[in-house]
């Protein structure tokens, strides 16, 4: 039996991987859960699973968590600093990695150096430091195993192939709800129009930068540090029907997809029972049902947020960093009204401009860059308004 430990089990990610435990209950067992604030959903989690540890990162819940918690033989923690003691506990054999943003950096970090297997979710700690956490993965042989259905579709598609027979990796986005609006239309969105994704069902945070392409911008990030493949060997393709979840084009013209229904318990459990498949009650593809399957080049006007994501990644060294912190604080500013959608990116830009940029950032660097980049945007977002 698995011992998992689930960082952000309340968000969307955390929950459906419970459900995934909930299916098979003999071979998974959870040993740890930790949630941000969300006391009320953690509480009834951990009443459920009866998990060795639970941890909340907001440390003023700490003693209600307690309380509740009281009669149980459960070891409660609270703090950031306490998230990243939890995952080196010996019991644990995969970390879900299911943090939202820069947060789930320094946790992945220790879980890596403590050798557990990574199902990892929270792109924004491949995208803020890559190379450290690859190299780190390489040193304490440590596998990460994708759980974004584009990342696990292209991980499914490459096995049994070799690295050297990719021509490039196809990421398929949806569009999200603005595909089809024009500029003047993106003017005036609001975060409610923005929230309704037409095909999956994310967390607020996540939801907005698909709105945005900010996602699909990280995604390209991730893919390029997963899978060791230069970035203009990535490609983006806006697919409505979300069911082709990414592809892989070889040398030889041969292109290999992974199929299915837009549900992420699917890419969720074959992480978690990587190198094997078990049954899932995930609702089955009919093909039959499926009348087309279209693709578009992205815009990269109406979408610049994709555009970024590349510079950025070209740029390389601390330029990635500065992205994802300049993006979480336009995402949260646009989410309690206080930015437009498009100025979302005239932010981000600035920022990349104005932050000091550094070739070959250690972990250190990255603290500070990411508390100097969201100083940045937060005073750029001032001006704009």
């Amino acid at each position: 039996m698995k011992q998992i430990a689930i960082l952000g089990s309340t968000g969307s990610i955390g929950t459906q991987t419970l459900d995934v435990v909930r299916q098979h209950p003999s071979e998974f067992s959870v040993y740890a859960l930790s949630a941000h604030r969300s006391l009320d959903l953690l509480i009834q989690q951990a009443l459920e699973f009866n998990p060795a540890v639970v941890c909340i990162a907001d440390e003023r819940l700490y003693q209600p968590l307690r309380e509740a918690l009281s009669d149980l033989p459960i070891k409660v923690m609270a703090g950031e600093k306490a998230i990243s003691e939890m995952v080196t506990m010996p019991a644990i054999d995969v970390v879900v990695a299911a943090m939202v943003g820069y947060a789930g950096l320094r946790p992945t970090i220790e879980a890596i150096k403590a050798k557990k297997t990574i199902a990892l979710a929270n792109k924004e700690t491949l995208v803020v430091a890559g190379e450290i956490i690859c190299r780190l993965a390489q040193r304490y042989k440590v596998p990460i195993l994708p759980v974004d259905s584009e990342h696990s579709a292209i991980f499914q598609s490459l096995v049994g192939e070799e690295v050297q027979s990719i021509e490039k990796l196809l990421l398929t986005a949806s569009g999200g709800p603005f595909r089809t609006f024009t500029y003047e239309q993106m003017q005036h969105v609001t975060a409610a129009q923005a929230l309704k994704h037409p095909n999956w069902e994310m967390g607020a945070k996540i939801t907005i930068d698909s709105a945005s392409m900010m996602n699909k911008g990280f995604e390209v990030i991730e893919a390029r540090w997963l899978f060791d493949i230069p970035v203009e060997k990535i490609q983006v393709l806006v697919h409505p029907q979300s069911v082709v979840h990414s592809a892989v084009q070889f040398v030889d013209g041969s292109v290999k997809a992974q199929l299915g229904t837009p549900d992420m318990r699917m890419p969720i459990q074959y992480a978690l029972t990587y190198p094997h498949r078990w049954p899932s009650d995930v609702p089955q593809l009919d093909l039959f049902s499926t009348n087309q399957l279209t693709f578009e080049e992205p815009d990269l006007q109406r979408f610049p947020n994709l555009r970024l994501a590349y510079e950025a990644m070209k740029k390389g060294g601390n330029m990635p960093c500065i992205l994802n912190a300049a993006n979480e604080v336009v995402n949260l500013a646009f989410r309690e009204e206080k930015c437009g959608f498009l100025q979302m990116s005239d932010v981000i830009a600035k920022t990349m401009e104005r932050t000091a940029f550094i070739a070959e950032p250690t972990y250190e660097d990255y603290v500070l860059t990411d508390t100097e980049a969201r100083k940045i945007a937060t005073e750029t977002l001032k001006l704009f308004n």
